[in-house]
């Protein structure tokens, strides 16, 4: 072998050991060094820190807070008062009291006014515009309050769902030798929703020295639903009577069983009425176009059209 191949060989092989010693990219790391690296939070600028935060956080809320300012100094006839009620059923949606709520609603209002004012000069009618705008006003007023009736009917029907799994727990609980607040702390710890929300927010008033039948009544006012009133009414009428616990429970839970099929039965009953509309209005036109269209085609085809 003569002296160039030699070289090249040897050049070929320092290129292949680099190549893997690169590609391998040194000794791996220990396995408790990498969880710590990912446990360890780097620190952050303020402006990163806000950066992160959603959009709803760095910019609508502060706008929302100083709107909600205004109505504060504003307030008559006790509105904010009432909306923080109408919250309150709703969850507190966003953790917005009743002076965040007007001012969200203050916000809206500008926004729709200014935006379909936009939309509408666009057109280059400025009147029109001007008319769209006084229109958009009110209906951007209004529009939070459609979504949060929505949100209270929501919120409500998911505690009557609950209600009988709740209840069923309660009822076993009770039966094993609990009391009747160590049951609703055990059903509080097992399962999750807004009526257990509901159930852990009494608790925590008990708790605090409030009495137990005001506590549920609050919370019967908050479901604003008519089957927790019901169980709720007949607990408190229990606790004045003396009556055993458990056989309330029990006759409440066969009663909400009883309850959950006649609403399954009911909502069956409706599903082919809500049905025909989409059928009418999607499916009918379509099978319409299948059937007829080649008839159609044959008959313009044959008057020569």
């Amino acid at each position: 072998m003569s002296s160039p191949e030699i070289v090249i060989a040897v050049l070929a092989a320092v290129a292949v050991l680099l190549l893997t010693y690169g590609l391998a990219g040194g000794a791996p790391k220990d396995a408790v060094q990498q969880r710590l690296e990912q446990l360890v939070v780097q620190p952050k600028t303020l402006e990163e820190f806000e950066l992160q935060q959603p959009f709803f956080e760095r910019v609508m809320r502060p706008l929302v807070k100083r709107l909600s300012k205004i109505v504060r100094r504003g307030d008559q006839g006790g509105i904010i008062e009432r909306t923080d009620a109408r919250l309150e059923r709703a969850g507190y949606p966003g953790g917005l009291r009743g002076a965040d709520w007007m001012g969200v609603k203050i916000l809206m209002t500008i926004v729709f006014a200014v935006v379909i004012g936009l939309l509408m000069l666009v057109t280059g009618r400025v009147q029109l515009a001007l008319l769209f705008a006084l229109v958009g006003a009110p209906l951007g007023f209004m529009a939070p309050e459609f979504w949060l009736g929505r949100r209270i009917r929501a919120r409500s029907f998911s505690m009557v769902l609950q209600l009988p799994d709740a209840l069923d727990l309660l009822t076993i609980s009770v039966e094993a030798g609990l009391g009747f607040d160590a049951a609703l702390a055990k059903v509080v710890e097992k399962m999750e929703g807004p009526l257990v929300n509901e159930f852990r927010q009494a608790l925590a008033e008990v708790r605090m020295g409030r009495t137990r039948r005001d506590a549920l009544r609050d919370v019967a006012t908050r479901a604003d639903a008519q089957p927790v009133s019901n169980f709720i009414g007949a607990i408190i009428q229990a606790e004045q009577l003396g009556v055993p616990i458990a056989k309330v429970l029990q006759i409440q839970s066969q009663q909400l069983r009883i309850e959950r099929r006649q609403r399954a039965e009911e909502m069956a009953a409706k599903a082919p009425v809500k049905m025909l509309f989409p059928m009418v209005g999607c499916i009918f036109p379509t099978i319409f176009i299948v059937i007829l269209g080649p008839a159609v085609v044959t008959i313009m085809g044959g008057v020569g059209i």
